[in-house]
């Protein structure tokens, strides 16, 4: 068995790897949700603002801030992603007790998860996703044996992620919670733990996720009118109902670009949590397919590398594209599910087109942290097919001298 370390930055060459197929499916990505939220956001930012274009320059903005962390990150070895890991995740706790101070933490529609920091404010659930997915993966490395042997190995994060979950149920970000459960969860079964560990867990978090739902009235009043939005089509269900009609209105071809009804002031959060539905309604059948099968691609492409490093035996950079594959995977199979009123109404954006500045700054983010592995795979590669080389010479070289010893 061939192990390969990763090497330091300086000893390789100076050329940058580009995985070009995910760089493309995230510019197409990019593109297409800057049309959608353009044709969303108009009257809306029209009618706050008294500025139609308000929102869409405010994610151009958050675009290239974007793209400048993607230029930035890529060359960062992957090794400080694994060194800081700890450090992330105690600044991601102190922002999330520091969101729930008042005067401190900024309130909209009823929830406190933002801190204001000038003209942006940042949106702590952001951060503590993208901390946990890397905090993980240098987990599971350094605790392999014990994480597979043992249960004090599947237990010590599960203790981390009472209390992170515990802070985001405060705000309350039930949405951020379920997602980052999901992708530990996701992480640890990758990492080969038992699996009778995760039944006895997964019994816990149901019940224990089904106590602060029904406890909660506006919890209990999101599951009630996503289970049958049409009996109060004008209260709790007002949103979910919007959101069908808009997919029903699509059809095969949608009424076209900039042509949709339900996004003047009928579904509220087109621009964000529902940019699904404005997709649906004016690109219809096709336009979700498209969008589906690019989303599909970015996230098998991420787990593909995943598997690659694996086979590597480079465990770090294996499950770093894992949890990052989970976590972009799981935020749009739920974002999709509650547009289409499969999933309980919750607060999570479609990633790289919804509008958001900490949603678009943490994911360009995870685009750049993905090319840096793909990167760092193709010199790992490029190494493990050289020393392959040379001990095949050397062997040809052995051989010949056997035979010939003068």
């Amino acid at each position: 068995m061939i192990i390969i370390k990763r090497e330091p930055e300086k000893t390789r060459a100076n050329s940058f790897n580009y995985d070009y197929w995910l760089l493309f499916t995230a510019i197409l990505l990019l593109s297409i949700g800057l049309l959608l939220l353009a044709s969303a956001s108009l009257g809306v930012a029209g009618e706050q603002y008294h500025n139609s274009f308000h929102f869409l320059m405010r994610q151009i903005i958050y675009i290239m801030v974007g793209i400048g962390f993607i230029a930035i990150i890529i060359r960062v070895p992957l090794s400080f992603w694994e060194h800081v890991g700890g450090q992330l995740i105690l600044l991601s706790i102190a922002l999330l007790c520091l969101v729930l101070i008042p005067g401190i933490g900024k309130q909209i529609n009823g929830s406190t998860r933002w801190i204001g920091m000038g003209i942006l404010t940042l949106q702590v659930s952001e951060l503590v996703k993208f901390a946990m997915v890397i905090y993980m993966a240098g987990y599971l490395v350094r605790r392999q044996d014990e994480v597979h042997s043992s249960i004090k190995g599947f237990l010590k994060p599960m203790l981390l992620l009472a209390i992170v979950c515990g802070l985001l149920l405060r705000e309350p970000d039930f949405g951020a919670a379920v997602v980052i459960v999901c992708t530990v969860l996701g992480m640890l079964f990758l990492a080969r733990a038992r699996l009778w560990q995760f039944a006895i867990l997964l019994i816990v978090v149901g019940a224990i996720f089904s106590v602060i739902a029904i406890d909660s009235p506006y919890r209990l009043a999101r599951l009630t009118s996503f289970i049958n939005p049409w009996a109060t089509p004008f209260g709790s269900g007002y949103q979910l109902t919007q959101s069908l009609i808009a997919f029903g209105r699509g059809g095969i071809f949608g009424v076209g670009l900039g042509n949709g009804i339900q996004k003047l002031f009928y579904l509220p959060e087109a621009h964000t949590d529902f940019l699904f539905a404005v997709l649906a309604e004016e690109w219809g059948v096709i336009g979700q397919a498209v969008v589906l099968a690019l989303f599909g691609f970015f996230v098998w492409r991420i787990l593909y590398l995943g598997k690659t490093a694996e086979k590597l035996h480079d465990n770090f950079i294996a499950y770093l594209a894992y949890g990052l594959g989970l976590l972009l995977g799981l935020q749009v199979i739920i974002n999709v599910g509650v547009n289409l009123g499969l999933l309980p109404t919750k607060g999570l954006t479609l990633p790289l087109m919804s509008y958001g500045g900490s949603s678009m700054l943490f994911n360009c983010a995870i685009v750049g942290i993905i090319l840096r592995i793909y990167h760092e795979l193709h010199q790992d590669n490029l190494q493990l097919i050289t020393k392959t080389k040379k001990h095949r010479r050397e062997l040809r070289i052995s051989r010949a001298v056997l035979k010939n010893p003068h």
